[in-house]
């Protein structure tokens, strides 16, 4: 059985992202679609004295784009992204080891295309946790038109009998489809995850992964799901 997840990359995201992925054989950037403002394709949460802060990429104000064709004209966002990070999390227990990972990416990689910055980071991440899936673009493949029609398409075109999808999507999905060609659909739950610890007070469990990796290390793999007994996706 071959598990596949299609998603839009996101900046930095938070573990639950990192589970979905986990849980997969493959996951597939679905960047070629339309950029949505406000949203998680270009900045996160952290953790902060003064509660939580956001991480904004400065995208611009064209949103008449799909996601893989935003280009960051400001080449300053990645020195300030570090420094905040660097300065609210230097006394986490695991910083100098994951500031090791992390700190490159941001201080001398001159990338200027999201999708490709996201990707970098999310991999760099997987692989310092340990998560082996593989990973493609969606434009790699044959294009097909329709939501729920292009999502059955590639999972036909990779080999996947299984879907893995976040819980939005039981608002557009048609499961039918998937049925018809045979292939499972099963709803990822992202509820229930365990506190770890952190710094400045109370838990934030809405943050970015970076937050765990700075305060769990190595260790981090174990706060997934797919890691633990609250490995409870839900399966149609």
């Amino acid at each position: 059985m071959k598990k596949l997840a299609i998603l839009q990359s996101n900046y930095i995201p938070w573990r639950g992202y990192f589970d979905l992925i986990a849980h997969v054989d493959l996951f597939i950037f679905y960047d070629d679609v339309q950029f949505t403002k406000n949203d998680w394709r270009n900045r996160n949460k952290i953790k902060t004295p003064k509660g939580t802060e956001w991480l904004s990429i400065p995208v611009g104000k064209d949103i008449n784009r799909q996601i893989r064709q935003v280009e960051i004209s400001d080449s300053k966002w990645k020195s300030n992204h570090w420094k905040t990070i660097e300065f609210n999390y230097r006394r986490a227990k695991y910083f100098d080891q994951v500031a090791a990972l992390l700190e490159p990416i941001y201080t001398q990689d001159n990338e200027t295309n999201l999708s490709i910055i996201n990707r970098r980071l999310i991999e760099a991440i997987c692989n310092f946790m340990g998560i082996k899936t593989l990973f493609n673009n969606a434009w790699d493949y044959k294009y097909c038109e329709g939501k729920t029609e292009r999502l059955v398409s590639l999972c036909q075109q990779v080999g996947a009998t299984e879907y893995i999808s976040g819980p939005a999507a039981k608002d557009y999905l048609q499961v039918t489809k998937f049925e018809q060609s045979q292939i499972k659909v099963t709803w990822f739950d992202y509820d229930g995850y365990q506190e770890y610890p952190q710094l400045w007070g109370a838990f934030e469990n809405q943050v970015s992964i970076i937050d765990l990796l700075f305060n769990c290390g190595k260790d981090s793999n174990s706060h997934l799901k797919i890691n633990s007994k609250q490995d409870n996706h839900a399966v149609i």
